[in-house]
């Protein structure tokens, strides 16, 4: 698969990992008890419904479909804890609040600019769970899916997930064996050597520096 198909796969993946607010609200109850697996594939096909489905809108609005993406992204997946994992070594003793300005700010550049991408994002998909692994005891939890496209091999796509009081969060997502926190840790390495977390946080935010998965 080319970089450039991982960079969009990469961002509609982590929407599949994120319900909307009003499903949150409507059904706490049966996603509290949603094994994680099911978790995955109900949120996959309701994405990828919506985005075929509202793609006359998006491409008119890009307002509308930033909106999306931001209501998606926010509801499931643990920026704070991935982001954390992003820091690695740098993150060692960092503050709560240095982390999350960190974790922000790289979301939010990546869905910028790959939000609209998803507009490209062949939707006409079929999600199959392969299975659903725990790791640590159970607090962690592997879930192996495909996206099955016609006329093209299947698209290995993982999560990791661990519980965060009854629910499950998402805290990593991987594409073809490519893992969306080893990738931004090679990146960002680098600047976190010669600047604090909140100096490139903040060149994240001004756009000065940017997540690629390219």
């Amino acid at each position: 698969m080319k970089r450039t198909f991982l960079a969009v796969a990469l961002a509609a993946s982590l929407l599949t990992a994120a319900p909307t607010m009003a499903l949150a609200q409507n059904a706490a109850a049966s996603t509290r008890t949603a094994s994680p697996s099911q978790l995955v594939l109900a949120n996959s096909t309701r994405v990828l419904t919506t985005l075929e489905a509202r793609r006359p809108e998006f491409t008119r609005d890009r307002g509308a479909l930033a909106k999306f993406v931001a209501s998606e992204f926010n509801q499931m997946f643990d920026r704070d804890y991935a982001g954390r994992l992003v820091l690695g070594r740098h993150g060692r003793g960092a503050s709560d609040a240095d982390v999350k300005l960190f974790a922000d700010a790289l979301a939010d550049n990546l869905m910028q600019r790959y939000g609209s991408s998803l507009l490209d994002f062949n939707t006409e998909l079929k999600v199959r769970i392969k299975s659903e692994t725990p790791l640590r005891g159970g607090s962690i939890v592997r879930v192996s899916s495909e996206m099955l496209r016609q006329g093209g091999e299947p698209i290995p796509v993982d999560y990791l997930m661990r519980r965060v009081g009854n629910d499950w969060k998402v805290f990593d997502v991987m594409v073809e064996g490519v893992s969306f926190v080893q990738t931004f840790r090679s990146q960002f390495d680098g600047p976190l050597a010669q600047k604090s977390i909140r100096q490139v946080a903040g060149e994240l935010k001004a756009g000065q520096l940017q997540a690629s998965a390219e």
